[in-house]
C-alpha cells in the first residue's frame, strides 16, 4: 500500500513538471529509440523512400560531427579578426589623438613665436596719482505698514485615558 500512494505522488509531481530533469531524460530517450527503429521499420513496411530519408539524416549527422572542428575553427577564425579589427580601431583613435597633440603643440610654439617678437615698455605708476571716485547712489525703501493680527486663543481639550474600550 505504501509503495502505491509513493508511486501516485511521484507520479503526480511527474506530470505537474516538477521532475524537469526527468522530462529530458525521457524525451531524449524516446528520441534515441525512436532514431535507431525508424529505420527498420521502414524497411520492415516496405517504405525505402522513408528508409533513404532517415539514412540521408543519419549521415548528415556524421558529416556534422567531423565538422565540428572546422566549425571550432571558424569561431577561433572569427574571435582573431575581431581583436584585430578592435586593436585597428584603437591604433586609429591613438594615431588621431597624437595628430591633436601635435596641432595643441604647434599652436603653442606659435604663440610663444609671437610673444617673443613683441617688446614690453617698462611703466612705472605713482600711487599718489591714482584716484578713484565711486559716486554715490540714492536708494529709497518705501516702507509698509502691516496691520496687527488678533491673537486667537485655542481652547484645551483633556482627554481621559483608560483601560476600557475604544
Amino acid at each position: 500500500m505504501a509503495a502505491g500512494v509513493l508511486a501516485l505522488g511521484l507520479n503526480g509531481f511527474y506530470q505537474d513538471g516538477g521532475a524537469a530533469w526527468a522530462h529530458r531524460a525521457v524525451n531524449r530517450l524516446t528520441a534515441c529509440v525512436s532514431d535507431r527503429t525508424e529505420g527498420v521499420l521502414a524497411l520492415a513496411t516496405g517504405r525505402a523512400d522513408w528508409f533513404m530519408a532517415k539514412a540521408e539524416t543519419a549521415a548528415a549527422r556524421q558529416e556534422t560531427a567531423s565538422c565540428r572542428l572546422a566549425t571550432a575553427m571558424a569561431r577561433v577564425q572569427t574571435r582573431l579578426a575581431r581583436t584585430q579589427g578592435w586593436m585597428a580601431r584603437f591604433e586609429a583613435m591613438s594615431a588621431r589623438e597624437e595628430a591633436a597633440l601635435a596641432r595643441v603643440e604647434a599652436e603653442r610654439a606659435r604663440i610663444e613665436a609671437r610673444t617673443a617678437r613683441v617688446r614690453f615698455t617698462p611703466a612705472m605708476f605713482n600711487p599718489g596719482e591714482i584716484s578713484v571716485v565711486c559716486p554715490r547712489v540714492n536708494v529709497s525703501v518705501p516702507r509698509i505698514s502691516v496691520p496687527r493680527m488678533p491673537v486667537v486663543r485655542i481652547p484645551e481639550i483633556h482627554i481621559e485615558t483608560g483601560a476600557g474600550p475604544v
